[in-house]
């Protein structure tokens, strides 16, 4: 069975919180793992209502400094403390992300119960591991900023099930090693490798988040085959002469 992800629109809005929409973050929840997609103020009451979960591998990504982007860090980092988090948080921003929260750190003498990291990021590969890769393309904003490339590497075939029955292999942990891609050994001897039971590699998900911007060449050439964009559409196409003013992009566009 392929796993999903989740995806939480925490906040929609843009530079000033209103009664319909939050100002900007969103989610995807993945497995054991939580990414967030910039955090603008109030983002903290949001993630806890949406019980999303306290305390788990999370990662933290912000698209640039503009306060309706980041001013909700503090907060969410305040509350994780509070509630007893202990698993290590990842932040990845733009130059600056790191002064700007050990600025907060130390003048409000705020206690953190867990390991931060938090780096400074530039164009390309911002994270990867063997499952999926996370990479940075630059955003046509009014100061530095970037967008988000979520992609899964190739997922598994799916489990022939008769197949596995056929050559002899039990239910059970085997079929998962299988699944993972080891070969195991039935009780009569006979080694059985992945594709002897799996299908073709699947394409895993990839995602987009575009974070403020204006319609780039670059962006719209890293979405080719995304499963899903979350692309700026800040301004009705009425204002596109505001949205170029201040980088962002239209309902339209």
């Amino acid at each position: 069975m392929l796993k999903i992800i989740v995806v939480y629109f925490l906040g929609t809005g843009g530079n000033l919180p209103t009664k319909q929409r939050g100002l900007p973050s969103v989610v995807l929840k993945r497995k054991k793992e939580v990414f967030m997609f910039d955090c603008g103020e109030g983002t903290q009451l949001k993630f806890i209502l949406s019980n999303i979960g306290l305390n788990k591998i999370m990662k933290i990504f912000i698209s640039h400094l503009h306060g309706d982007h980041v001013f909700g860090l503090p907060g969410l980092l305040a509350s994780f403390s509070f509630l007893g988090r202990t698993k290590t948080l990842s932040i990845y921003g733009p130059h600056g992300i790191i002064d700007f929260l050990n600025c907060v750190l130390e003048n409000i003498k705020m206690e953190i119960t867990y390991k931060l990291e938090i780096k400074e990021i530039r164009e390309g590969l911002v994270y990867e591991n063997k499952e999926y890769l996370i990479r940075a393309i630059p955003a046509e904003h009014i100061i530095e900023s970037y967008s988000f490339i979520f992609e899964e590497k190739m997922r598994p075939g799916k489990f022939n099930v008769e197949k596995a029955i056929n050559l002899g292999i039990p239910r059970g942990p085997l079929w998962k090693k299988l699944q993972l891609g080891s070969k195991v050994k039935t009780k009569d001897g006979k080694i059985i490798s992945p594709e002897d039971v799996l299908g073709p590699p699947r394409k895993g998900l990839k995602i987009v988040y575009s974070g403020d911007t204006r319609p780039t060449e670059i962006l719209a050439k890293n979405s080719l085959n995304a499963d899903l964009i979350i692309h700026d559409s800040t301004f009705s196409h009425q204002h596109l002469e505001k949205a170029i003013l201040t980088g962002h992009s239209t309902c339209v566009e």
